[in-house]
């Protein structure tokens, strides 16, 4: 089964927030840390349901961590955050293009 790496922050007082580095602009919280997972998983699939009609592209396929490590950019933004593999049941569809743009 294959993942997205998710960046989950927490600062005082806070909820658990989840961000995934190859999907711009998809997070979501929970108020424990198995909470927030929980709901990443959930949020990645909403996601890439609607994904192609609102973006017209295809739903970003997961890196893998030794790609993302190698990412300025993730670097950063990983710096302060704990870093967590989030199961993704729809990858399969994925890697057959059945989230891609539709024409």
């Amino acid at each position: 089964m294959a993942h997205y790496i998710a960046l989950i922050h927490k600062d005082a007082d806070s909820c658990y927030g989840v961000s995934f580095p190859d999907v711009p602009g998809v997070f979501t919280a929970g108020d424990t840390i198995d909470e927030a997972i929980r709901k990443a998983a959930e949020v990645l699939e909403f996601a890439a349901e609607d994904w192609s009609d609102l973006s017209g592209d295809k739903f970003p396929v997961p890196r893998t961590i030794d790609e993302l490590r190698a990412d300025p950019d993730f670097q950063e933004r990983a710096a302060d955050a704990v870093i967590a593999a989030v199961p993704c049941d729809f990858c399969g569809i994925l890697s057959h293009g059945m989230l891609s743009t539709s024409s």
